[in-house]
């Protein structure tokens, strides 16, 4: 069963990133929003199954990757509830839409960076965890450590000022479908790692 919730957390994972590429090609941003949810909760799935088949030595860093992926799925859920919720139902007078709504490039547009910088520090606790027997797994533990490079970008650029809200709309998108390119391998190879971890 504990490698079935990793497994199966693995593939909503790659089902809700994909629908999340798909949905900022075709400018649908509630879709974006709504599949950015499953992504938070199939994240947790996935950094809990890292830690639960860790080897020994290596329990601690799981257990970190379990405290991030939490902090960044409430991030997560409290940006992109609010957005399908309270921004969509209800006109905002022009200082609530700035601090609320997504594309204005505010608050919860700054809160959701920061939960990705959490997320990556995640992947690359998670990476620690896993002692390669395959060249997948190889792969599966660079790209996991590496992501967590993104921690440095995600935290920094909402600081010094760098997103605006006119800012050219098609730099946003060809950033988040890099970034879908890039996690996408690491959902399958998630997959295939979990089926082959011993209970």
């Amino acid at each position: 069963m504990n490698k079935k919730i990793g497994a199966y957390g693995a593939v909503v994972n790659f089902v809700a990133v994909f629908c999340f590429a798909l949905s900022m090609l075709f400018g649908f941003d509630y879709g974006s929003y709504f599949s950015s949810m499953f992504i938070a909760f199939s994240f947790v799935l996935m950094m809990c199954g890292y830690a639960y088949f860790a080897p020994k030595e290596a329990k601690l860093a799981g257990y970190v990757s379990i405290a991030f992926s939490a902090i960044y799925t409430a991030i997560i859920l409290l940006v992109y509830f609010a957005q399908l919720t309270t921004v969509r139902l209800n006109d905002l007078t022009q200082q609530a839409a700035v601090l609320l709504d997504f594309q204005q490039c505010g608050l919860l547009f700054n809160y959701d960076l920061l939960g990705y910088a959490v997320m990556s520090l995640a992947t690359f606790f998670a990476g620690l965890t896993i002692k390669p027997q395959t060249k997948m797994d190889k792969w599966l533990k660079y790209l996991l450590i590496v992501h967590g490079v993104f921690f440095i970008s995600c935290l920094v650029f909402p600081i010094i000022g760098l997103f605006k809200a006119d800012s050219p709309t098609w730099i946003g998108v060809a950033v988040l479908e890099f970034w879908c390119l890039y996690f996408c391998p690491i959902s399958i190879l998630s997959f295939l790692h979990f089926l082959h971890c011993k209970e």
